[in-house]
């Protein structure tokens, strides 16, 4: 795999039960370019180790006074010079390869993982750590993967050494084979501190990047409510909590280091001072005390290989932890056979059933379906028909503006999330599945399930860019942007637009991150005018006009009950606006049905529903009642 062939067409499927497994798993698929840097770095290692006894034989060739041996020498002394300047550029070549594909894998993985889990991620794992993850930890999981096949080379060349030397002078060679293997192992008792105090640098690193994602996200409402500053704060002493760990870390790797140093020069001195007893008694020539001399501080280039993998490792094994612990997620959704029976029967009349027998839940179990293992029924048709949630009782009829009241705010947003085929496992677990038509979302791929039933929530996301770019999406074509513009009510939006623009073209104008220079109702009616161009079998909407004034409020729920006429529309909103624009009104009360109808039928008949959408409290609904029973008794 070379860098101009990414990205993958397949990363695979990883194993996530360990971070150690997960390096495993991410080294045998990077098995080729390893390989192949392996052989360049023996060519580049072995040739730096072949020095010495070419430098040996031209000491002995000097002192034997051989003109043509020193010739030899020296011409084999230039070829090693050829090699290892060739071993050494291909080798830095293949080994970023490794690590840019390596790293290249693992951001495919985290892309593909959190698409697949979609808004259940963040529930379940901080979005710091999402984002340390898909950032350094990519770079330190590469740097293992770069340094993995280095220390391979580095290893066999020193092996290769050691046995050379034992063949080439024995004497010397046994102290040089016992000494390397503990210096070499001389640093195994510092490395489980140092990969503690590692892992606690980057347990605070992670915390200072989920304090600073919330502040920068939250910092217009902290400006707002005057605190900035303790967030502010908060961050600063999250970020000297860093340094601090962070010094700790470093002081450790400088002991190894130190000790990378110290150990080959106390191995030195020990086979220079062996060395000269064994030369005045004439046991050894001094071309070869000069050739064991070289070797040994060759020896020192690979060595610090040695340090090197010690540190990658220390520093991957969590972040490799931490990324397989994203990519063992699993949108996965349990269902009961009795609960599918039971929903399959609701589908059936729902359609003709009262309100009052819309509501109701289903029978508990233990059966798992993997959505995205599935395939489309009907060979990949996108479904059609009404949408029903067996759970609450909903039932948004199919090509009709429906509206949906919840007594319970949060319950809203679930319920959302619900319709789409996004609920997270723990609230998913044993519940029977949303259907469209006469097919479960649960039972689709994926990406037919999102084509089928579109969500916009509460915050919606504007990604950078120009406007043109964020309308730019997987859409039927029978809506342009322009419509959806329109029945957003962007007017205003585009001129503002239009004036930051260099040509005066809004769709051209560029887009802050998250949209932060816009308004949070131009941000909400842009990303309605966004869903809106995609037209989606069903559209399901969570208070998409909570951040805009009433005037344009009633303007919007015209636009989308114009432009999504005969297409099915579920509005999450208790907003008397929209509710009087939609064609259906359906009032959830305890998480269940509780009345369905029009919105001004209901405000009159259903006292829980005037109740929440009119925002009477419990003490002004007393003091009118009081009124009243006054008035009847004064008349009286």
């Amino acid at each position: 795999m070379q860098i101009r062939d990414l990205p993958y067409s397949d990363p695979g499927v990883p194993d996530a039960r360990s971070g150690p497994r997960f390096l495993l798993w991410l080294g045998r698929n990077q098995l080729g370019g390893q390989l192949n840097s392996l052989a360049w770095g023996l060519l580049h290692f072995g040739s730096i180790a072949g020095l010495p006894y070419m430098v040996g034989i031209a000491v002995e060739a000097v002192l034997d006074r051989s003109g043509s041996r020193l010739a030899l020498a020296g011409a084999l002394i230039v070829l090693l010079g050829a090699a290892i300047a060739l071993g050494d550029t291909m080798l830095h070549r293949t080994a970023v390869t490794n690590w840019i594909t390596a790293a290249a894998r693992v951001q495919q993985l985290l892309a593909r993982r959190t698409a697949l889990l979609g808004s259940a991620l963040t529930r379940r794992v901080a979005a710091g750590e999402v984002v340390a993850v898909s950032t350094g930890d990519v770079e330190k999981i590469g740097w293992f993967v770069e340094a993995l096949s280095r220390f391979a080379a580095a290893a066999l060349t020193v092996v290769l050494v050691c046995v050379g030397l034992l063949v080439y002078q024995p004497a010397l060679g046994v102290v040089v084979s016992v000494g390397i293997p503990v210096l070499a192992l001389s640093v195994l008792p510092l490395l489980p501190r140092a990969t503690r105090r590692a892992d606690f640098q980057r347990e605070k690193a992670g915390r200072a990047t989920e304090l600073a994602s919330d502040t920068v996200a939250g910092l217009r409402v902290l400006r707002g409510i005057g605190g900035e500053e303790l967030f502010l704060d908060r961050y600063r002493r999250a970020s000297q909590e860093v340094r601090t760990a962070a010094v700790r870390s470093a002081r450790m790797w400088a002991a190894i280091s130190a000790i990378q140093v110290l150990m080959p020069g106390l191995l030195l001195i020990a086979v220079v001072w062996h060395g000269v007893h064994l030369a005045r008694e004439g046991r050894i020539t001094v071309g070869e005390l000069v050739t064991v001399y070289s070797a040994v501080m060759m020896l020192n280039y690979p060595l610090r290989h040695f340090e090197e993998i010690a540190m990658a490792y220390s520093f991957s094994r969590p972040s490799a932890k931490r990324a397989a612990r994203v990519l063992s997620l699993e949108r996965t959704v349990t269902r009961s056979a009795e609960g599918a029976d039971a929903h399959s029967g609701h589908a059936e009349h729902a359609e003709h059933a009262e309100p009052s027998e819309q509501s109701g839940h289903s029978g508990q179990g233990s059966g798992r379906l993997e959505r995205a293992e599935r395939p489309a029924p009907g060979g990949g048709a996108r479904p059609t028909g009404d949408l029903y949630d067996p759970v609450t009782g909903l039932l948004a009829e199919a090509g009709r503006f429906t509206a949906v009241v919840c007594g319970d705010p949060d319950e809203a947003g679930r319920l959302a999330e619900r319709l789409g085929g996004h609920p997270s496992f723990e609230e998913a677990e044993g519940l029977p599945s949303v259907r469209l038509g006469d097919v479960p979302l649960d039972d689709l791929p994926l990406s037919a399930a999102r084509t089928a039933v579109l969500v916009q929530d509460k915050d919606p996301v504007l990604l950078s860019g120009t406007l043109r770019a964020l309308l730019d999406v997987p859409s039927s074509g029978a809506v342009t942007p322009e419509e959806a513009l329109a029945a957003a009510q962007c007017a205003d939006v585009l001129d503002a637009l239009a004036q930051a623009s260099v040509d005066d073209d809004p769709m051209a104008a560029h887009l802050t991150e998250r949209g932060r220079s816009l308004s949070g109702g131009q941000r909400q009616r842009l990303a309605l005018a966004r869903s809106l161009v995609t037209d989606p079998e069903a559209l399901v909407l969570d208070e998409p006009t909570s951040a805009v004034d009433s005037h344009t409020e009633a303007r919007v729920g015209d636009g989308i009950r114009r432009l999504r006429a005969g297409r099915t529309t579920v509005v999450l909103t208790s907003s008397p606006l929209l509710l009087d624009r939609a064609e259906r009104v359906v009032f959830l009360a305890d998480g269940e049905v509780a009345a369905v109808g029009a919105h001004r039928e209901l405000v009159h008949s259903e006292p829980r529903y005037r109740a929440v959408v009119t925002r009477d409290t419990d003490d002004e609904r007393a003091r009118v009642g009081a009124l009243k029973e006054f008035e009847i008794e004064e008349t009286a």
